[in-house]
């Protein structure tokens, strides 16, 4: 009984845990950064398709108006984002080298290469470990981007092929399911075409992009770095009042916080189940018990026969039943432990869910407490029905 109540704790407080520790990496998948600026729409909607590549913007913004919100005295840097665009169902995100350098997820972990570095020509592309590993890319493949986004059959670009220049290390985000090109190669891909087709006639080689002007005309959404996080409200109003066009900037951990509200009854019906598991665990320790007081009611005749009063009976068996509880507690918390350390640097490489598996959460504990003070409450029923056991019955030849 100790290894089922063992398992079914490592079950509880390993759901836990990784509810707790995914929150807190979810709500950390963009940090360091203080406002996500776009055009008018939803908080959430917004960071749906800045931060995790999902769904698509309404509207784009103005080039004129990230440049007069990344001019403003209270920003330390602005990181310009352009979708739209696709690579075999991926999102491509056309920025700057700004990007990786200041794009933080998780414990403000910075962008990592695995291979390669960021783009330095028109036509190099970055891409996410994830893509790598989906299509076998290497350093040096050609890759061909598609026009707009979703599934198969979209147009493509065909006559202006990329260069992959950099892999990045996994992080368990939208990142590694995206390819990132500069702003110049958006609109360099773009310049033979028109109303979202090509331009009848009109072909211009890789070669001569360069000789146009390449420079945004505009931008999807930007990530906003402040010098002062304590000016975070005054500068997203400034953004939210902006006179040009209709803007609105987030604080990403609020909106993300909002969107986790949203999924949350998933991480519920996870942690209900666990629950159930639990309880039927201590409800098979109660039937044991009770099973077997049929084998013990001579022992605990004998023991009532040499001045063993009822009570001293129930305790006996309360005790018995709370310290198996608490073995199985023991074990089921050591058994977490144990599969946290080695199972923790396989999520954390492929999940991006970094877990302590050395420390229990406070929620944890709290679990684990109620589960032995559960346990002891259904460990008295065995001691209840052993009290009620006559001494008479106990001693009597069953025939």
């Amino acid at each position: 009984m100790a290894i089922s109540i063992a398992l079914s704790v490592m079950l509880l407080l390993g759901v836990e845990q990784l509810r707790i520790q995914a929150r807190e990496n979810f709500t950390q998948s963009i940090s360091g950064t203080d406002l996500v600026v776009g055009a008018r729409t939803s908080p959430i909607q917004l960071v749906l398709y800045a931060v995790f590549r999902l769904g698509d913007a309404t509207h784009n913004i103005r080039w004129t108006s990230f440049q007069a919100v990344a001019a403003h005295p209270a920003v330390a840097w602005a990181v310009p984002l352009s979708l739209g665009d696709s690579h075999r169902g991926h999102a491509v995100v056309g920025t700057t080298a700004a990007y990786f350098e200041h794009f933080r997820y998780g414990d403000r972990q910075p962008l990592a290469f695995s291979a390669g570095q960021p783009f330095a020509d028109v036509f190099d592309a970055v891409i996410g470990a994830e893509v790598a590993a989906q299509f076998g890319y290497r350093l040096g493949d050609r890759i061909v981007l598609n026009h707009g986004s979703g599934g198969i059959g979209l147009a493509e670009h065909a006559d202006k092929p990329f260069t992959v220049s950099g892999i990045l290390r996994r992080t368990g985000l939208a990142v590694d399911r995206s390819i990132h090109v500069s702003l110049e190669a958006i609109e360099a891909i773009h310049l033979d075409w028109q109303g979202g087709a090509p331009m009848p006639g009109v072909s211009i080689p890789p070669e001569h992009v360069r000789k146009f002007d390449l420079a945004p005309k505009e931008i999807t959404a930007a990530l906003i770095g402040l010098k002062n996080r304590a000016g975070v409200f005054q500068m997203q109003r400034f953004v939210n009042r902006y006179q040009g066009e209709p803007l609105l900037a987030v604080l990403p951990g609020v909106a993300l916080d909002d969107l986790w509200s949203v999924v949350g009854v998933v991480e519920r019906s996870l942690l209900a189940i666990s629950a159930l598991v639990v309880a039927v665990g201590l409800s098979g320790l109660v039937a044991v018990v009770l099973a077997g007081l049929s084998e013990r009611r001579r022992e605990l005749a004998i023991l009532r026969s040499v001045g063993a009063g009822p009570r001293v009976v129930f305790l006996l068996l309360a005790i018995e039943g709370l310290m198996v509880v608490v073995a199985g507690a023991a074990l089921g918390v050591l058994g977490l432990m144990g599969l946290g350390a080695l199972a923790a640097p396989m999520v954390e490489e492929h999940l991006g869910v970094t877990l302590s598996a050395s420390t229990l959460t406070p929620e944890a504990w709290r679990l684990l407490l109620l589960v032995m003070a559960t346990g002891f409450a259904v460990s008295l029923v065995p001691g209840y029905r052993a009290y009620r056991l006559s001494l008479a019955d106990g001693l009597t030849p069953r025939l």
